[in-house]
This record gives C-alpha cells, sequence and structure tokens, in this order.
C-alpha cells in the first residue's frame, strides 16, 4: 500500500450559503488585522483541497498571518447544486465568488486572489469587473480560450444541444473507479509527475465511495457539457484592461497550452493578450506542467509569497 501524504498544516473544512448554495470552503491560518485574506480558486474537476500542498510550502509567518481561504467552485468537491442541473454557466463562478468575499472579506476589505486554470480566468474576469476588491493576483495558467467567430455560433448552439440530449441519456457520464488506488493511479496518468504519496492523498480529496462501494469523482458529469457561449477575445481584453491590481502570470515550462490548442492558440498569442493588463509580469515554473501547484508547490509558494509581500 502507497504512503499517503500527511498535511504539515491541515486545512479545516467547513460550509456556508451562498447563492442558494451550500458551498464548501477548506481554510487555513486565522484572520490577521494586517493582512488581507489569501483566496485560492482551483480549476477544472478540481477541488479546493488541491492547494494544500502549496500552503503546506508557505513561509511559517506568511501562512499563520493570514487567513487562507479556498472554496469548491459549485458542482465540484463538496459543493453541490441543491437541485440537478444539465450545465453550468462560467459567470455563475464570478457571482459565487463575489459573494464569498462578502462573507470572508465584509465591506472594502481587499484580497489576494490566486487562481489555477478554470479558476485563473475566472479570477482575472473577476480583477477587471470588481477591480477595488483585488489587492494582489497571481493567474496560474489562466490562459483563456482561443478566439472564437461569430459565424461559430450556430454550430457551437447546436453541440450544445446535441450534449445536453447526451447528457439525459447517459451518454455523458463521470466514470466509476473500483478502488481508491484506482483514483489515485488515474490522477497519475493524467500527471506523471505527481508522486504515489501525495495521488494518493488527493484521491481521498477527489472522490467519494458510493452505496455500492464504487468510488465516484467529486465532479458533476454536467460540467463536460460544451458552453454554448462564444469566448469573444475583445470582452477579455477589456477585462483585463479594467484590472488595476498588479498580476502576476506564472506558466509551467511544459507549455501545456500548446499541448491542447496546437496552432489554435499559442503562449505568444496568450503573452500577447496579457499586454493589455496594465500592471503585469510573468514568471516561468521550471519542471512542471498544468498541475505546477503539485508538480512544483514550493517553488509556486516562494513565487505567491514573494509577490504579495
Amino acid at each position: 500500500m502507497t504512503t499517503t501524504y500527511t498535511p504539515q498544516r491541515p486545512g479545516r473544512s467547513e460550509t456556508l450559503p451562498l447563492r442558494h448554495l451550500d458551498a464548501h470552503v477548506t481554510r487555513w491560518g486565522a484572520p490577521a488585522p494586517d493582512a488581507p485574506p489569501l483566496v485560492l480558486v482551483h480549476g477544472w474537476m478540481d477541488v479546493g483541497a488541491s492547494w494544500q500542498f502549496v500552503v503546506d510550502a508557505f513561509g511559517e509567518a506568511f501562512a499563520g498571518g493570514r487567513l487562507i481561504i479556498a472554496p469548491d467552485w459549485r458542482g465540484f468537491g463538496l459543493t453541490t447544486p441543491p437541485a440537478p442541473c444539465d450545465h453550468y454557466a462560467f459567470a455563475d463562478y464570478l457571482g459565487d465568488l463575489d459573494a464569498l468575499l462578502d462573507h470572508y472579506a465584509p465591506g472594502a476589505q481587499q484580497v489576494d486572489l490566486v487562481g489555477h486554470s478554470m479558476g485563473g480566468n475566472v479570477a482575472m474576469q473577476y480583477a477587471g469587473a470588481r477591480p477595488a476588491r483585488i489587492r494582489r493576483l497571481v493567474n496560474l495558467e489562466g490562459f483563456g480560450m482561443p478566439a472564437m467567430r461569430p459565424t461559430s455560433a450556430p454550430r457551437r448552439l447546436a453541440q450544445w444541444l446535441d450534449e445536453l440530449k447526451q447528457l439525459r441519456e447517459g451518454g455523458i457520464a463521470m466514470r466509476p473507479y473500483p478502488s481508491l488506488d484506482a483514483v489515485a493511479e488515474r490522477l497519475q496518468k493524467t500527471n506523471p509527475r505527481l508522486p504515489p504519496e501525495k495521488a494518493a492523498w488527493l484521491a481521498g480529496q477527489w472522490a467519494r465511495q458510493d452505496a455500492g462501494g464504487q468510488w465516484r469523482i467529486l465532479g458533476d458529469a454536467a460540467h463536460k457539457v460544451v458552453n454554448p457561449q462564444l469566448f469573444r477575445v475583445e470582452e477579455q481584453l477589456a477585462l483585463y484592461a479594467a484590472i488595476t491590481a498588479p498580476v502576476l502570470a506564472v506558466e509551467a515550462d511544459g507549455d501545456s497550452l500548446s499541448q491542447w490548442w496546437k496552432h489554435r492558440f499559442t503562449l505568444d498569442e496568450y503573452h500577447e493578450r496579457l499586454k493589455h493588463v496594465p500592471d503585469c509580469r510573468v514568471a516561468v515554473v521550471p519542471d512542471a506542467g498544468h498541475m505546477l501547484h503539485h508538480d512544483q508547490p514550493r517553488a509556486v509558494a516562494e513565487l505567491i509569497e514573494s509577490f504579495l509581500a
């Protein structure tokens, strides 16, 4: 049996009502009058507890001197919708984040915001819509999407309708796993850099056993349904330009962007978009893939801690 990772700073689990949801949040540290809360938001098919390795790598004074929170986005982890749904709207993540900040940083209190992948995209859009709320922002591989042409709208909507039907008929689903070890193996298949002990620990955060003894990923299959709305680059750039917080855009040297999109969307194009952010710098994490907060948590923690200081 694989030895399981032991958290150095175990998180505390809590649930709070947000926008008709019972939102699950993992929290570390404690509120401090001289330090803004640090909000860590995860990516697609991930959970808030996934930030544990980075939190463990923070310096003692940094981690102990502020409140650190990591929510599970709606339909992921332990944040489940009050009723079944067949798709998720991206704008709802911004609404959920806004309500979350109203709870943990009421009034005009600013926060430091860190987002990975989908969470990085949410963070960038939110910082453009609510610039006064964000003191500093760290975007870990939240690249956005390739530009889409208006002429693709009919095809996109037809795809969405088709996938809604597939979901209803069971053609879109989350596969079960026979054991927690099988979940850990799946995590390592997706990310070969993930050590066995960390995969074993993450599997317990990432999945739950059902009544039949199978292990189910804590992600709603409806998340696999394509977004019916086109990605409009002009709107994204307007949001980037409205960000007033200093931004640190962090990439892994594995160039996951090119692996996903090939010639449709490149790092060079992403860097051109970042030029619209008034105050932005870029950092690269060596020997890391897209899940860089798992691959190199100490390097990521040092970048975050230094930038926020």
